[in-house]
């Protein structure tokens, strides 16, 4: 469902996965709150254009999932990127993510070599 709303591109959407209060660290952004959720991802979506996501789970404990992914986009200039990397997150007790912590890799690809 997380890759999904994510590549729905809909902030708003993907906000609700998350709680009023929700911590994000993003490469080396950090993201406090729906309202701040909402405000990183439409900047993101304009541009990162030709958005395309895959998750993968990898583990849980409690509370707590780790997750790989992997995603490819194109930049205004016409480039293509490969971002990839890990995810840690940690849900609340009504199942809503409070905190997000992503370590992200980009990679310049050709578009040949796209994949997604």
């Amino acid at each position: 469902m997380a890759e999904d709303a994510w590549n729905s591109q809909n902030p708003e959407k993907v906000s609700l996965a998350y709680t009023i209060d929700s911590e994000w660290r993003n490469r080396s952004t950090f993201v406090n709150g729906r309202e701040e959720i909402v405000k990183f991802l439409t900047d993101k979506w304009k541009r990162e254009l030709n958005y395309k996501l895959k998750k993968e789970y990898w583990s849980h404990s409690e509370n707590r999932i780790a997750v790989r992914f992997e995603y490819e986009y194109q930049t205004k200039d016409g480039k293509w990127f490969r971002a990839y990397g890990n995810e840690n997150w940690e849900f609340d007790e009504n199942g809503l993510m409070k905190k997000r912590y992503a370590n992200i890799n980009d990679l310049e690809i050709n578009e040949s070599e796209r994949y997604l």
